[in-house]
């Protein structure tokens, strides 16, 4: 919205400052952390007092978590505004790809928003189907896979490409709308297993936008990106202002998540967080650079794939609790061991995933 003031720099020439995608993602910064600084007390206390008992505890989990009893959860509510507000405010709204992650955060959010609803108010670890919250998930992200698709130049915005290497990429026609909708889901869904600590993933995620943020900035600039030799990929470069707000939010959330949270985000802000990033490393055609920066969900979601694969096939568990960080919880490891611990990984990938940029 701030980028009109453009139109009048011939006026008053400051106002050119907002044609800077890196002036504007510190502004977007700065303004989402405010919003949740200022309004989470307040969300905090509303939700305690609507919620009740809080977020459901697992009876067979660890025996640490009992203390968290009453904890109010929705938390991602926060974080939502946080977002919301400050990109509508400080990015180019006639970017399509703006719109298109502002789609998929918002569905997911809402989607995670009703299943935290339901275990709330029936106090019931089920929630949503996971059948139809699945189904759900695949239609939000196939149509933004979609829009995606139409709003670059093909054949290059149906194809995959790959990193280390320049010029290998694969043209998937059609079918790069399902390859897409499978990495938002999986992005939204390996979140929100992560979600099981406080603290554990909201920094992971800062650590992830932060990266795409430089991801998508490179990208979609045509200097930066002929020298690092990496595809271009106009528009993307404004999802940087997206992603500052993401750090943003994140730091105001953090400051009442850390130990000992005051509020849990909840599906409501796992499944969003990790839709809008999946959705711009679709947009910026970075999908398996996004295994390795997150490769700490995807460690997280096939902890649990193994475990409950192998279970069927043997009846037979291979770690003491799945997610994984519960396993290091069975074993001994206190909560800030695996908080902190997890974080050092997550910053070591997102390290490896940036040096795909230069290492072509």
């Amino acid at each position: 919205m701030l980028t009109l003031l453009v139109d009048f720099a011939d006026q008053v020439s400051a106002f050119n400052v907002f044609r800077y995608i890196t002036f504007r993602v510190g502004g977007a910064l700065i303004t989402s952390a405010l919003i949740v600084f200022m309004f989470g007390p307040t969300i905090i206390n509303s939700l305690r007092i609507r919620q009740g008992k809080g977020q459901p505890i697992r009876a067979d989990g660890p025996q640490t978590h009992f203390k968290k009893a009453g904890t109010p959860t929705m938390g991602g509510l926060m974080i939502m505004s946080g977002i919301i507000g400050s990109t509508l405010l400080w990015a180019n709204l006639a970017s399509v790809y703006v719109w298109v992650v502002l789609f998929v955060t918002i569905s997911f959010g809402a989607i995670g928003f009703y299943d935290d609803y339901m275990k709330v108010t029936k106090q019931s670890h089920l929630g949503v189907s996971g059948r139809v919250r699945l189904a759900i998930e695949f239609t939000v992200a196939g149509i933004a896979a979609y829009v995606i698709m139409r709003a670059g130049t093909a054949p290059f915005s149906s194809s995959l490409t790959f990193p280390f290497v320049k010029d290998f990429i694969v043209n998937l026609g059609w079918f790069f709308v399902p390859f897409a909708a499978v990495v938002m889901v999986g992005a939204g869904n390996a979140v929100n297993l992560t979600d099981g600590l406080d603290g554990l993933a909201i920094v992971p995620v800062m650590i992830a936008a932060a990266s795409f943020g430089v991801i998508a900035y490179l990208a979609g600039n045509a200097v930066f990106a002929d020298y690092l030799q990496i595809h271009f990929t106009p528009g993307t470069g404004e999802l940087a202002v997206v992603l500052g707000a993401v750090i943003g939010a994140g730091l105001g959330f953090l400051w009442f998540n850390a130990p000992p949270a005051a509020i849990f985000m909840g599906d409501t802000g796992s499944l969003a967080l990790g839709g809008l990033i999946g959705s711009i490393a679709v947009a910026t055609k970075h999908e398996i650079v996004l295994a390795i920066i997150g490769g700490l969900f995807v460690m997280e979601a096939m902890s649990v794939i193994i475990q409950v694969g192998y279970f069927k096939m043997t009846g037979r568990r291979v770690f003491l609790m799945a997610p994984i960080h519960h396993h290091f919880e069975k074993l001994g490891w206190t909560e800030s061991q695996i908080v902190i611990r997890f974080w050092i990984i997550a910053v070591i990938l997102a390290l490896i995933g940036l040096s795909t940029l230069k290492l072509r």
